[in-house]
């Protein structure tokens, strides 16, 4: 007899449209699970005509692995080359004792006889949930997955400056809508101070990088002073006004506002946007009002929100400036460290300036 007779008949697919073009689709996307364009990979193959000796050989697998998920797709189609639900081990912990340990993370240290932590590790807090939550005996590992599964981190903290002004959103809106609109016959300008830049002279050469390197500034510093900078961003052209200054006083910045006053004499407004620096104020002697009689009133001024210095752009070229001229310099005297600002930005009102895209619209009213 035969020993065809005996031989298993070959599993045969035929595609439907939609089919195929799910199946391309798992199969050329490239964020689909490897195991998923696996399986695709078997059915295309199959519904080639090709065997399933074939097959196996061309995927390097099992035939009992072709046969399998040949099997579930034709009863079952795609969804057939899902992982079906195991049974797995069951809880250990109930939903509730897991809710208590996410509330005692969620929860200060020192509320647990930890007086002496502000936060918490995972041994003590493994030591804590044990402690007070009833039948429970629980691993650190369990502990961690617990808290990772509900995306708690109770060692970690960051930064968060709050601002208290109650008139953050009104003041926001008032100044990004000078960036989005403004004013016609008028110019906005963002002053503000850069304070304390440090002359700082290197005690040792610093090392470009090189293949495989990184480049190295040494550690150690000769510090031969600082210098505050006061600069004026327009926010249509980009152009910066600034003046490199040893101190950073009423009357430091009184002056500068009266080069401004100059820069700008043919604009009929001009609005000013900075910070609630006391400088910034009218103060006792009412500088700014003097100051705004003796040009006409035509100068307008915006004050940011407390905490709230992200407003002002002429932040962002501060941080251009301390990017490419200050971080990592090498200056031997504070009048290098004047000449090397100065002369950046002259290069950027040159060369590289222009406005910033202000994408924040505002807060909803």
């Amino acid at each position: 007899m035969s020993i065809k007779k005996y031989m298993r008949p070959q599993l045969k697919i035929n595609l439907k449209k939609d089919e195929y073009e799910e199946l391309q689709k798992i199969i050329s996307r490239q964020k689909s699970e490897f195991r998923m364009v696996f399986r695709a990979k078997i059915i295309m193959l199959l519904s080639e005509g090709i065997t399933e000796q074939e097959a196996a050989k061309d995927l390097c697998v099992n035939i009992k692995t072709i046969r399998k998920w040949a099997s579930r797709f034709i009863a079952e189609g795609i969804e057939g080359l899902n992982d079906t639900p195991r049974s797995g081990a069951p809880c250990k912990f109930s939903a509730s004792q897991r809710c208590e340990i996410i509330a005692i993370a969620c929860d200060s240290p020192k509320n647990y006889g930890h007086e002496t932590q502000n936060l918490w590790t995972y041994d003590i807090l493994t030591e804590v949930v044990n402690a007070e939550i009833a039948d429970l005996n629980m691993s650190r590992t369990s502990v961690f997955l617990t808290l990772s599964e509900n995306d708690l981190k109770p060692n970690k903290f960051k930064m968060w400056l709050h601002s208290k002004d109650p008139e953050f959103e009104s003041k926001v809106n008032e100044i990004v809508d000078l960036y989005l609109n403004p004013p016609e016959n008028a110019v906005v300008i963002s002053v503000d101070e850069k304070t304390g830049m440090q002359a700082i002279e290197r005690k040792y050469e610093t090392k470009m990088p090189s293949p495989g390197n990184v480049g190295k500034y040494e550690y150690e510093y000769i510090r031969h002073g600082t210098q505050s900078l006061i600069a004026g961003f327009d926010i249509v052209t980009g152009k910066v006004t600034a003046e490199c200054l040893p101190t950073r006083k009423a009357e430091d910045l009184i002056a500068f506002m009266e080069k401004l006053a100059i820069e700008y004499k043919e604009e009929k407004e001009i609005h000013i946007i900075w910070d609630n620096l006391n400088i910034h104020k009218d103060g006792i002697d009412g500088r700014w009002k003097e100051f705004n009689k003796r040009h006409g009133d035509k100068f307008h001024f915006h004050y940011t929100p407390i905490h709230a210095s992200w407003v002002n752009q002429i932040e962002i070229f501060f941080s251009i400036l301390q990017k490419k001229c200050l971080r990592y310099a090498n200056f031997k005297s504070i009048n290098e460290l004047k000449e090397v600002v100065m002369k950046y930005i002259i290069k950027w009102n040159e060369k590289e300036g222009h406005p910033f895209k202000w994408i924040f619209k505002g807060y909803p009213l």
